[in-house]
Formats: structure tokens, sequence, C-alpha cells
């Protein structure tokens, strides 16, 4: 087991390089110059070529790219050209937004599109299943920006954006709102963050709960089939037995891999749902510094991106590896 991990892990990171580099050499490509984006059209010459001197940004690719590696090395992300604000504090300001959103989102995928794609496999070709294969083809098909603004729409007495109400007073040492609230008995703090969270929520839940359905219904259906599912039925079992406790522990591995990606994918920022209710979470923070042309935000965002789902993935296939042994003992035998 642990070798297999190291091993994994040991692919993380040279991922997770390429894909730093890969981002550093497209935002240069843009034909936007950070500089204009923030002295202006009227900046003076003189003016620019200094800060692009003091920036680095005169000096070839690789030089520019060597430079930021260093820094990334001593933890230093550098000073974010739009936000008042230096990259890594916008970083810390802006993720634990994501994390709660994302943590939202999921809690509601995942049970709902479990006992959907249950009741889809067990009552298959049936009222449930076209009911519940209905509603996940629409919650693939339908985009997020408009369901958030028809939530906005049904729902008006219903916070509409940000994620606390205005004037709210609470002293708190961290921007996870709702877990501090939560751990510190302010109920109230809670109740205001929990109601702020539910439509971003149910809106970004959508799409991972119509794939958790699907890849659910579609491994009960073959689970289903099995000789011990058989033999599990022909010994007395009563129904809802021979479901749970048989057939779906034996399917729950796709739906495991599924889950743990729609979270990394989420987790690494919700671009539209954050724009549509204005939450200011991670990937509002990386759309807002791309329009703006400030490099180190983006530079910095795309790397927390991309940790983040590596490590999602590195924590999916421990998982994975934990729960089938096939999957770990695979790896030894071909290592």
């Amino acid at each position: 087991m642990l070798q297999y991990l190291a091993r994994r892990a040991a692919l993380a990171i040279p991922t997770t390089l390429v894909a730093l580099v890969l981002v550093f050499l497209a935002i240069r490509v843009v034909p936007n110059n950070p500089v204009l984006a923030r002295f202006g059209q009227h900046a003076v010459p003189e003016q620019v070529a200094e800060e692009m001197a003091r920036q680095g940004w005169d000096q070839p690719l690789y030089v520019q790219l060597g430079r930021f590696l260093q820094g990334l090395l001593r933890g230093e992300l550098g000073d974010s050209f739009f936000y008042p604000e230096s990259v890594a504090e916008g970083l810390r300001r802006t993720f634990p937004a994501t994390v709660e959103l994302t943590l939202a989102a999921i809690a509601l995928a995942v049970p709902l599109g479990i006992v959907a794609g249950i009741s889809a496999a067990v009552w298959r070709n049936r009222t449930p299943d076209y009911l519940c294969m209905t509603v996940s083809l629409l919650g693939v098909s339908v985009p997020v920006f408009f369901l958030g603004l028809c939530l906005l729409y049904v729902f008006p007495q219903m916070p509409p954006s940000w994620r606390l109400p205005p004037g709210t007073v609470f002293d708190r040492a961290t921007e996870f709102i709702a877990v501090e609230s939560l751990l510190r008995g302010r109920g109230d703090v809670l109740g205001a963050s929990l109601a702020h969270l539910c439509l971003p929520a149910l809106a970004l839940s959508t799409i991972p709960m119509a794939y958790i359905a699907r890849i659910t219904r579609s491994s009960m259906l073959e689970i289903l089939s099995a000789d011990f599912v058989r033999t599990a039925r022909a010994k007395g079992n009563p129904p809802w037995r021979v479901v749970l406790r048989h057939a779906f522990p034996n399917a729950a591995l796709p739906v495991v891999n599924i889950g743990g990606l729609q979270f990394g994918q989420l987790l690494s920022g919700a671009v539209l749902t954050e724009s549509v209710f204005n939450w200011p979470g991670l990937g509002r923070y990386i759309v807002q510094a791309v329009q703006h042309s400030d490099y180190n935000a983006v530079q910095g965002g795309t790397l927390l991106v991309a940790t983040v789902f590596v490590a999602t993935n590195l924590a999916v296939d421990a998982l994975f590896a934990f729960l089938d042994p096939r999957v770990r003992l695979g790896e030894a035998t071909h290592g």
C-alpha cells in the first residue's frame, strides 16, 4: 500500500510542475501588458519601463520562469496588480469560500445521486428509472449559470449573494465562516452562512449529482445480475438488504472514483456559480485576475488549483486502493 502511494505521489510532483509551466507560458502569450492594465492607457513610457524592469518582465521567458520558481521555493507568490493585497493573502481569503461551497454541493450531490442511481437500477425500465435518468440528463444539460439565475428568480426570499448579510459582526480568525461559527457556538452566524450557501450549493451540485446517479445505476445493474446477489435473494434476504448490504458495497468503487474527481474539479473553483451568486471564491478570483492581466495572481491561483486537483486525485487513488486490494496488488505485481 505504501509503495503504491509513493509511486502515485512521485507522479504528482512533475504533473503539478508541468501544469504550472504551461500556464506561466500561456498567460505571457496573450498580448496584454499587465503594467498598462495597472496604470491605464495614459501611462508614461518611462514609468512602464521601470515597472517592467522591477518585475523582471523585460527579461526572456526562461529567465522569468527561473525567477518565479526560485520565489516559489521561498514561499513567495508576489504582489497582485488588481487586488489590494498580496497573492498569498488573496488565496487565503478566497479558497476557504470555495471549500465550503464545494463541501455543501458534494453533501447534496453524493447522497441524492446514489439514491437516484440505486432507485433507477432496482426499478429498471420503470417509472423511477425514467424519472431519475431524465432528471440526471437535465442536470448535465442545463448550464449552471442559467440554473443559478432560475433559482434566484424562483426563490427571491433567499440571500442572493456573498457569504453573510451586510453588517454582520463576526470577529473570525479564519475565512471558514460556517465551520468557525459552528465551533464557536455562533448559531446566528451559522444559520446566516448556511442560508447564503443554499442556492449556490444547489446549483453547483446538479452536475456531480447527475454523474453520480448515472454511474451508480450502471454499476448497480451489473452487480444485481451477479451470482452472489441471486444467491442472497435465494436465501430469503429482504430486498432492501440484498440491495444495500450485498449489491451496493460491491458497486461503490466507480462511485467513489467519480465522486472524488468531481470533488477535485469543484474544489478547483466553480467559476460560473461563483460569478452568478457573487461568491468570493477562488474561481472568481482567478477570472478577475485574468481579465486584468494580473500575472502574479493568475500564477498563484493556478498553482493552488493544480495542487488541489492533483492532491484530490492522489487521495482518490489511496481510497480506491484501500477499498479494492486488486488495485494495489496489481500495481505491485507490475512494479
